[in-house]
């Protein structure tokens, strides 16, 4: 069978053997980096559906910004975060090993702090203080030549749960932005827990800072970078693919980056010699299709009600985009509460909308939806009862 030396990363967040199709944001950023204070891609907002590579992007960019020199620190939007966030400028400031476990990557000329516990330590000061503090320490530190480097702090899986925490970060970051720090952000969440964050609220919105960001939205990779996402890992390792196998692959992952990764993975375990054959192809593609209905499909349908999941269900019969009139009668619903469904359904990120119609934004939705939802979901009666027609 395969060799163990398997190339690709089949799982959420993971970093790629190759990044395809995302250059010029990684190139804009590196920029931006270098302009100095007020470029706008300093603040920077990743907005995706699941598995669209929003951590494998973050992952990039701090490399890149680490390669600059620059201190990094990393966090996700728990609740909780702002004070996380705190402790790992407090245990920078301070320089002594703290009770939390604390991974420290040392290179050429940069710190990456990033919390994988969290300790009951004591933090001094607020965020504005503490990051002033470290943006002070390393513009002095002489290991620093001319033009000192400054702080990039990636937050991961923002959503407006946690609004207070977020207004509090923003409102700090905002002051260090306006006062010429060398400070960068970069912040990350799907479209359904970042929108409320960028809705005008009473026409005041607090958190304005996120709605100035330089707001980049995450979609499929083309083809041709598809391709090399398969191949150029495949080849590094030592195999190759067969031309129709890899023709396959590339057409089956859609474009979607996690995708990628899945059918690379389990193309390569099915393989049994040199070339990654059709047949392997074909058996690594239905078993990716298997794991991403786990890993994101049923997670995005679990967060929806029973008739929004009813309303897929009866979209999953059609080849293409589905009308909602054909979908209403499948139901037994009347074409307005149909029209209601689409709507939450759009606003949740989870089909498009055209005239009259509706399709699926998740890449295989439509056939996990047949493949493991439509026998039972079509049976499941709606929490209120059918509008007679």
């Amino acid at each position: 069978m395969t060799s163990p030396n398997n190339p690709f990363r089949a799982s959420l967040g993971s970093s790629p053997p190759l990044l395809v199709g995302r250059d010029e944001v990684i190139e804009d950023f590196a920029l931006a980096l270098e302009e100095g204070p007020g470029a706008h891609e300093r603040v920077s907002l990743l907005v995706g559906a699941r598995g669209v590579g929003k951590t494998v992007l973050l992952n990039e960019m701090e490399d890149t910004a680490a390669q600059k020199g620059w201190l990094t620190f990393s966090e996700t939007a728990t609740e909780g975060f702002v004070e996380s966030l705190k402790q790992q400028l407090t245990e920078f400031l301070d320089g002594e090993r703290s009770n939390a476990k604390r991974s420290v990557q040392v290179g050429p000329g940069f710190f990456r702090y990033k919390r994988e516990s969290q300790a009951p330590d004591q933090t001094r000061g607020s965020l504005r203080a503490l990051l002033g503090q470290a943006l002070d320490s390393i513009a002095d530190h002489e290991r620093f030549n001319g033009r000192a480097p400054g702080i990039l702090i990636t937050i991961d899986e923002l959503h407006y749960v946690h609004q207070d925490e977020i207004t509090e970060f923003a409102t700090t970051i905002q002051h260090l932005v306006r006062e010429n720090r060398e400070i960068a952000v970069v912040l990350a969440g799907i479209p359904t827990s970042i929108r409320p964050l960028l809705a005008s609220q009473d026409g005041k919105n607090p958190i304005t800072f996120l709605r100035r960001a330089n707001r980049i939205d995450l979609g499929t990779i083309p083809a041709a970078e598809v391709r090399d996402g398969l191949e150029v890992p495949v080849t590094l390792a030592g195999k190759e693919w067969d031309e129709r196998a890899l023709q396959y692959a590339v057409q089956a992952s859609g474009g979607y980056p996690f995708m990628i990764q899945l059918i690379g993975n389990f193309s390569w375990r099915f393989a049994d010699g040199h070339v990654i054959s059709l047949e392997a192809t074909q058996a690594g593609v239905s078993k990716a299709r298997k794991k991403l209905g786990q890993l994101v499909h049923e997670p995005a349908l679990s967060d929806l009600s029973s008739e929004d999941r009813r309303f897929l269900a009866a979209m999953s019969l059609d080849d293409g985009p589905a009308k909602v009139t054909d979908v209403a009668k499948r139901l037994g619903v009347s074409d307005q509460q149909a029209y209601n469904y689409r709507a939450r359904l759009h606003e949740a990120d989870i089909v498009t909308i055209d005239r009259g119609t509706a399709d699926f934004i998740l890449p295989f939705l439509r056939e996990h939806l047949r493949d493991h939802v439509v026998a039972d979901v079509l049976r499941i009666e709606p929490a209120h009862p059918p509008e007679l027609g």
